[in-house]
């Protein structure tokens, strides 16, 4: 019998943030899973971390790849869960029962094609920082990402049969792109109204950052128009300022 989910943990020399994540996981009063830690030949302690923290039903593979999204299409490529879960090393679920939560919502709801919740931001030492600047909707369509990532990847789980590789030619918003598509192949979204992911705010560089804003923009010009991605972006920009400002309180937190 397949597990009701695959939660995957994509790392290289993550020995400083793994820790968390791993606790998260192996404390899920619901055991309904499979782990799957790709690791990209981790030259720190990250691979014998994730071996000795001893998480029933876990996968560790340590193997080149060619960057996060390509670990992450070789973990798709072995999980058998009915449901994807990613969550970066640092990333964790907010709270033991979470897992199950998830479970009881899928049940109840026929197997949609998407669950969701809430996330919000910790810094290293765990402490709160703060909701994520973009909240996620009661309401998820196709159409809710013309207004940006407003579900956050980890708190989007997804029917692994509705889902495909992320797309390699996108370095830094692959994540984002995949979204949309599996929103455009579920018939079904359902919403947890409730924190379901702590989310490890370590900021981008400046320019990474620019470039995952190029990259979303021509996405959500491919998807959703050019000129009234242009329009949205006008109104974007309290948000962006928003944005700035939880940086800067994460960075003074740290």
């Amino acid at each position: 019998m397949s597990p009701l989910f695959s939660i995957i943990t994509v790392t290289y020399n993550a020995a400083e943030t793994l820790p968390a994540t791993l606790a998260s996981v192996k404390e899920q009063s619901c055991k309904l899973y499979e782990y799957i830690v790709m690791d990209g030949v981790s030259k720190d302690n990250t691979v014998e971390l994730a071996n000795n923290a001893n998480i029933p039903h876990a996968r560790i593979i340590s193997s080149p790849d060619k960057g996060l999204y390509d670990a992450m299409n070789k973990a798709i490529d072995i999980a058998t869960g009915e449901y994807l879960i990613f969550l970066n090393a640092g990333d964790a679920f907010h709270s033991p029962d979470t897992l199950q939560m998830i479970a009881d919502v899928i049940m109840n709801h026929d197997f949609p094609g998407i669950v969701y919740g809430q996330t919000q931001l910790v810094n290293a030492n765990r402490q709160r920082i703060g909701e994520r600047h973009l909240t996620a909707p009661e309401e998820l369509t196709l159409k809710s990402f013309a207004e940006g990532m407003l579900v956050c990847h980890q708190a989007f789980i997804a029917l692994r049969r509705i889902t495909s590789h992320y797309d390699l030619q996108y370095r830094f918003s692959a994540d984002y792109e995949w979204c949309i598509r599996c929103l455009q192949h579920s018939r079904n979204n359902v919403y947890i109204p409730n924190t379901i992911i702590d989310y490890l705010s370590e900021g981008l560089t400046t320019a990474n950052r620019k470039a995952s804003l190029k990259e979303r923009f021509k996405i959500m010009c491919y998807y959703y128009g050019t000129i009234p991605t242009i329009l949205r972006h006008i109104k974007f920009i309290p948000r962006f300022l928003k944005q700035r400002r939880i940086d800067r309180r994460a960075s003074q937190i740290k």
